[in-house]
């Protein structure tokens, strides 16, 4: 007898099976039919019988016997079954007779395969007879007059097929006449029925919802009979009929509802679709007779309820539906029109289709709580739902809701597409209303969710595109109105243009979207090769995938530009749509650098730009407002210069000589404003944008040769300016701003000029390779603007005591006080720098100048609202905008409260430490007189609330924050100077000192060079940590003392004051691990420091983030363990030179930080802490074990212990760095088996997340897999840093580890002798589970049975009485707990109740 398989055979036993079922010869219990592929042309063929026919057997064969554990090579799948393939493949044994006759298609191939359809059962009909020889002519009036006999179908002329012919019309009346009964005849089959497989549910629960069909032969509607061979065709359709409804029968009505579902989720919905216009054809003749009088009087409440079974709306639609059948039908008489006889197809009146007619109902609010669709009117004004508004309006439509007034956003998207030119403009110009409000926060309380996002997420950029394709101009022109909308912000474009005269006021981050990670799973396990570039992913995203990611590259994407151009160059537009277009080239160019240099590679579009919009040469405009820019100077259009120039100096010096922007910067300026050819307002808004263009191309040290041409002009201009300004000139704004454009012009000019003679020498020396070559311009072509620009200032500041010339010379002392700080910054590096003459000059410029200005209601008054303003302090107040995208980011930070908001305290303020910086780092004598600034209480209370910021980053917020960086770097500068000469000031040093920490985790990218001069100056300076120098250490020690005895291994003060001593060698540590930032830092400070000539670019890089992580002062020590990759098998000798002082370095510092400045730390949570920690235990064999590694270890330890940082220690949030802490951990017990030598640090901190309170998956680690830790781990209760409590309460629920503890206890691999702590853990919760009397789960209380039975039996009387008489940890006592000294009576009973039960159980089995 055969063997038959088993489930544990392996394959060689199946194969084996396999060899011996084939020997002997045995028929198979199962046979295997092949089914006929059509598709391989197997149509025909006929299947055998299995006795007529021998089927091969499937034999699986192995050729290699010896089976390895190797993974088989991977083999492509089988091919996928073409259904052409038998078109096209030929094979070698087909004859050409063959070949001919598959391929033949001649019409004897067709005829001789036609299958004759089956008539027997067909009723053949006579026609009637007439006495006429030709049929009677019909006439239409015979048709429309027929008379009752003819019924409602030949009244309405259609049928529910369509539209019916007159000659079917009378076809059907005579049939009708001629029918025995005089009704017409209903067919309960419609061509395509035939063949259908609907299901018989749905044909049940349709034929039983329509009343009427109890009187006609119950028949199916989709099953006929037809085309069968049996003469019992129709006898077998209702014989399935009849089953189907009998099975029906003995469903419930849920059931049936059920199935109904299910059948129309699986079903095809064009099937579906057939099926129910068939039930209505079917139904058309009851429902006639009942219209006619003929039938019964509930149909139309029937069909309702049916249509309602089939397709239950959500209940706000059924309330609409409810509401709009509330209203009667309209009737003849309403008609506006009455219809005639004689007009073709008007004989039938259809109500619905006349509905448009009638009047609109007023609109009312529904009783739902559910949101209204948004409806807006032409200007983009949300209409309210109840509001009534006039039709002549145009604001009512045939949409869904037409007694509501306005367009959704959906009716716009479809009008845009519209045939008609009118509505696409009009669709178009409401959008660009819609989109202008949403940015301005107009729908803000309104409406719920973002229009800008849901029109994004509509296609509305694919739409715009297509509609610039247009070729009429008024819908191009209310396609880019729409599109500079969306993109184009003018409260940010109006802040930034307000604050570039600030300190370094040109220079904006980029607008590109935040970096989203893209998953890599189609190059994981592929060769670095054939992994795919960036730019090869870019290239295979579509266009919609760019544009939900990046909308400016998305627009790029589809060739704007060229567009753009085309619009230009070809269409001429009118003025509105010139000013759309330039500034939407403004917005791509702030984008980034590459869409700027895309805007400038575009043919001839900047060209365009050069020749039409800033001509040389011009004639004044006869109107004042022309209706043509082409041939003017238009000031957007320097602007879009400027905007360009801002992204690199190639770029810019590409504007200025290849494009010709210095000819135009010459002429434009060369006149004063008054004099150019254009209406003032216009020349000023031109003159100021050609300043701000040379201004930001001297911030490059380009186009300075323009100085030594325009330098009377520009001494002229400083000459004239008015002392006092009229208070209502509607000029005045302009006039000011231009003003602004003129100090930052020169301000960049000295600085420059102040390389000249750096650069020279270099050049000379020959030392840089890179260096620029000096500019034309020298330090003694700027020094007479001085004088000027001092008295100006002077004049300035006494208008501050006029109130109506305050505002503006509190507009204009920001810019003067920049340049006077960079022109004394540059003056002590020249050849010709006279020491006494400039500190007389500092201290006449602080008598006249600085202290009034200091001592003045107007900057004591910003210093009091400093903080109001203060981004840091005010994070909500510069929140993303609710219209705002990740895909289109924006800054968002216009206001009146904003920090570049017009009533701003900070240009001023900035400004005035700036230049108070400068001078103290000239003449520190003079320091102490502005000591009074840092000793301002509104200040400190500022800075004190600064350190206690934690600020998040975003496109709003990263920009304002860079600014307010700055002034702070300029405060703590200043008091980096006044600390070690004011007694006041260096009462504060701690405050300042904590404020430069917090700047150092802030600082964004492009602010390295603050980052770096912050670390070398003040973060590791004595004078600022004063703690160290008044006793800090002996106060620490002295409060630890009550923490441990005399015993501990690190006393905390003498270790404190050795930190002190190394601050220094702190210092060099943590800069060295800087230096790979050091290109970013020299970049940083040639822009800082007004290095112009060496400046790449005025674009900030991404901001990403802070420029350092907030756990910088672990940098040391997660450096070492990344350079070993955390493998741990390293000592220290072979560790790189200088790793364990690094590490000492790293942990004096982290012991500074925890002991004196906590609150720096704030930001990386304890568990971060705590992971940080592992890696010095992870980065080598036995750095951990070094004396200073080890005393200093203990001491942070403590410091993590301590109950504010233990009760916010968790393990389960995601940490920064660390993938897992579960991994991390399961790497620390490897570790630990391997090298710890039992060392008590490392074993305290492998003991600490295995408190209660964590995750059980750490507790079952050790007790698991790495149980054989337990006899190393010897940590005593004493040197336990946390309290025994959080191991052993509260009781341990985990069945798994329970049993793990019991079995560790039995076999002894967990001792107290050995394992201490553990041993105190294992016996509180055993104790605890085995004698718990709270109810629950039958397999836990087994489980709790079994333990106290197996703790009864134990041999071992110490560790059973342990187990029994346990009452309650003790970590001070010797044992680590205190024991009953016999069981309580409640135990008492339980052990005695359990061991009978156990007892008699046992005597049973026996």
């Amino acid at each position: 007898m055969l063997r038959r398989p088993k489930p544990g055979d392996s394959e060689a036993d199946l194969l084996r099976a396999q060899e011996e079922f084939l020997n002997s010869g045995a028929q198979s219990g199962v046979h295997v039919i092949r089914r006929p592929d059509k598709r391989r042309g197997e149509e025909n063929e006929v299947h055998k019988e299995p006795g007529n026919k021998t089927y091969q057997r499937d034999v699986v064969s192995i050729q290699d016997q010896d089976l390895s554990d190797e993974m088989p090579p991977l083999t492509p799948a089988a091919p996928k079954k073409s259904r052409f393939k038998a078109a096209s493949v030929h094979f070698e044994d087909e004859g050409p007779e063959e070949c001919l006759d598959r391929h033949d298609t001649h019409v004897t191939s067709v005829l001789s395969r036609i299958i004759e359809r089956d008539l027997s059962n067909v009723p053949v009909s006579v026609p009637a007879f007439t006495t006429a020889a030709f049929p009677k002519v019909f006439h239409r009036s015979e048709i429309e007059d027929g008379g009752q006999g003819q019924g409602l179908e030949q009244r309405q002329g259609s049928t529910p097929l369509g539209k019916r012919s007159i000659f079917a019309q009378k076809l059907a009346a005579q049939r009708a006449r001629e029918s025995p009964h005089g009704k017409p005849q209903i067919s309960c089959l419609t061509p395509g029925a035939q063949g259908s497989n609907i299901s018989p549910v749905a044909t049940k629960v349709t034929e039983q919802s329509l009343p009427g069909h109890e009187g006609r032969t119950e028949s199916s509607r989709l099953v006929s009979g037809q085309g069968l061979n049996q003469q019992d065709s129709t006898k077998e359709a209702l014989k399935i009929h009849q089953e189907n409804k009998a099975w029906l029968e003995g469903m419930s009505q849920r059931e049936i509802l059920e199935e109904q579902k299910r059948l129309l989720a699986q079903l095809d919905p064009c099937l579906v679709e057939f099926v129910r216009n068939r039930k209505t054809q079917d139904s058309t003749a009851p429902l006639n007779q009942t219209l006619d009088g003929h039938g019964p009087s509930a149909v139309d409440s029937t069909v309702s309820a049916v249509d309602l079974r089939e397709s239950e709306p959500e209940p706000l639609e059924m309330e609409m539906e409810h509401e709009v059948e509330s209203q009667p039908p309209i009737t003849e008489k309403e008609l506006p029109v009455k219809p005639q006889k004689e007009w073709l197809h008007m004989d039938k009146l259809e109500p619905e289709k006349l509905e448009w007619l009638r009047d609109l109902p007023p609109p009312r609010r529904r009783d739902t709580k559910r949101a209204m669709q948004a409806r807006f009117d032409f200007n983009g004004i949300l209409i309210p739902p109840a509001e009534d508004l006039p039709t002549h309006l145009g604001l009512h439509h045939h949409g869904e809701e037409p007694e509501l007034a306005g367009y959704s956003l959906q009716e716009l998207f479809h009008l845009s597409r519209s045939q008609v030119i009118q509505q696409r403009s009009l669709a178009l110009t409401t959008l660009a209303h819609i989109l202008t409000k949403a940015h301005l926060g107009d729908f803000t309380s309104c409406l719920t969710g973002s229009i800008v996002s849901s029109l994004l997420d509509a296609g509305l950029l694919f739409l715009l595109r297509f509609s610039l394709d247009d070729s009429v101009e008024g819908v191009m022109a209310a396609a880019l109105h729409t599109l500079r909308a969306l993109l184009v912000s003018p409260g940010d474009e109006e802040t930034l243009d307000g604050t570039f005269s600030w300190f370094l006021g040109m220079e904006a981050f980029s607008l590109l979207p935040a970096a989203q990670e893209e998953e890599e799973e189609d190059d994981e396990g592929l060769d670095e090769v054939m992994k795919l570039t960036e730019k090869e992913k870019e290239e295979r995203k579509t266009d919609h995938d760019v544009a939900l990611e990046d909308v400016i590259k998305g627009l790029l994407r589809m060739k704007l530009l060229p567009r753009l151009r085309y619009i230009l160059e070809v269409v001429r537009p009118s003025p509105r749509v010139v000013l759309d277009i330039l500034q939407v080239l403004a917005r791509i160019a702030r984008h980034s650098s590459s869409s700027a240099t895309q805007v400038l590679d575009c043919p001839r579009l900047m060209q365009t730009v050069m020749s039409e919009f800033l001509p040389c040469s011009w004639s004044l405009p006869t109107p004042p407002t022309p209706e043509s820019l082409y041939g003017l100077p238009v000031a957007m259009a320097m602007k879009l210069l400027r905007v360009v120039a801002t992204s690199g100096r190639q770029a810019c010096a590409r504007l200025l000589h290849s494009l010709g922007a210095r000819e135009r910067l010459s002429c434009l300026l060369a006149l004063q404003p008054k004099d150019l050819p254009l209406e003032l307002g216009e020349a000023l808004r031109i003159s100021t944008e050609a300043l701000r263009l040379w201004a930001v191309a001297a911030g490059y040290g380009q186009a300075c040769d323009l100085y030594r041409d325009l330098y009377p002009l520009l001494v002229k201009a400083l000459q004239c300016i008015p002392r006092v300004w009229a208070p209502a000139d509607p000029l005045r704004p302009l006039e000011l701003q231009r003003l602004l454009a003129l100090l930052t012009l020169l301000t960049n000019v000295t600085h420059t000029a102040g390389c000249h003679q750096e650069l020279q020498s270099a050049c000379h020396s020959s030392q840089d390779a890179e260096c620029p070559p000096p500019p034309p311009v020298e330090w003694s072509h700027v020094t007479g603007l001085q004088p000027s620009i001092l008295g100006w200032m002077k004049g300035c500041v006494r208008l501050l005591q006029d109130p109506a010339q305050r505002e503006s010379a509190l507009i204009l002392l920001p810019p003067q006080l920049l340049y006077l700080g960079g022109f004394y910054s540059q003056l002590s590096s020249q050849n010709s720098f006279q020491p006494v003459e400039c500190l007389q000059e500092l201290e006449a410029l602080t008598a006249e100048v600085l202290l009034p200005l200091l001592s003045n209601q107007a900057t004591h008054r910003g210093i009091d609202c400093l903080r109001s303003f203060s981004m840091l302090c005010n994070p909500q107040s510069c929140s993303l905008h609710p219209e705002s995208v990740p895909s289109l980011p924006g800054w968002g930070c216009s206001g009146s409260r904003s920090l570049a908001g017009s009533s701003s305290p900070l240009p001023l303020l900035m400004a005035l430490c700036h230049l108070l910086q400068t001078v103290v780092s000239i003449h520190r004598g003079i320091a102490h007189k502005f000591s009074p600034l840092l000793l301002s209480e509104p200040l400190l209370a500022y800075l004190r609330a600064c350190c206690q910021a934690r600020p998040t980053l975003s496109h709003a917020s990263t920009w304002l924050l860079c600014h307010e960086h700055h002034f702070l770097y300029q405060l703590l500068k200043l008091a980096y100077m006044l600390v070690p000469v004011d007694a006041e000031v260096a009462k504060h040093a701690s405050l300042f000192h904590e404020l430069s920490m917090a700047m150092v985790s802030w600082l964004l990218p492009g602010s390295e060079h603050l980052v770096h001069d912050l670390l070398a100056t003040m973060v590791f300076n004595p004078d600022f940590i004063p703690e160290g120098r008044t006793g800090g250490p002996e106060a620490a020690q002295l409060s630890e003392l009550q923490l441990h005895d005399g015993s501990s291994p690190a006393p905390l003060g003498p270790l404190l004051r050795d930190a002190c001593t190394q601050l220094p060698s702190l210092r060099g540590c943590f800069l060295s691990h800087l230096a790979h930032l050091e290109p970013l830092v020299l970049r940083s400070r040639n822009s800082h420091l007004g290095q112009t000539p060496r400046v790449r670019s005025r674009l900030l890089p991404e901001a990403s983030g802070p420029t350092l992580p907030s756990d910088w002062p672990f940098l040391p020590l997660v450096s070492l363990y990344e350079w070993t990759g955390g493998a741990g098998d390293c000592d220290v000798e072979s560790l790189p030179a200088g790793s364990l002082e690094r590490v000492t370095h790293c942990l004096q510092w982290l012991l500074v930080l925890e002991s004196w400045r906590e609150g720096t730390l704030r930001a990386v949570p304890p568990a971060a802490k705590l992971a940080r920690l592992c890696c010095l235990f992870l980065c080598s064999s036995d750095l951990f074990l070094e004396v200073p590694v080890q005393r200093l270890g203990w001491v942070l330890l403590r410091a993590l212990t301590r109950p504010a940082q233990l009760g916010a220690l968790d393990l389960a949030v995601p940490l920064p760095g660390v993938a897992s802490f579960h991994d991390l951990y399961e790497a620390l017990l490897g570790q630990y088996e391997a090298v710890s030598f039992g060392d008590p640090l490392f074993g305290c901190v492998l003991l600490l997340p295995l408190q209660r309170r964590f995750s059980a998956a750490m507790r079952l680690a050790v007790f698991g897999e790495h149980v054989g830790l337990l006899r190393s781990l010897g940590v005593t209760l004493r040197q336990l840093p946390v309290p025994l409590e959080g191991y052993t309460s509260p009781p341990e629920d985990s069945l798994a580890l329970l049993r793990l503890y019991f079995r560790a206890l039995v076999m002894g691999t967990l001792r107290q002798a050995w394992c201490p702590v553990l041993y105190v853990v294992a016996l509180a919760h055993l104790n605890a589970f085995i004698f718990s009397q709270e109810p629950s789960l039958q397999e836990v209380e087994a489980a709790r049975r079994s333990l106290l039975w197996k703790t009864y039996k134990l041999k071992d009387e110490v560790l059973k009485t342990h187990l029994l008489l346990f009452k309650k940890s003790q970590q001070e006592s010797e044992l680590g707990f205190e024991v009953y000294d016999s069981l309580p009576p409640i135990r008492a009973r339980r052990l005695e109740a359990m061991v009978g039960v156990e007892e008699r159980s046992s005597g049973e089995k026996d």
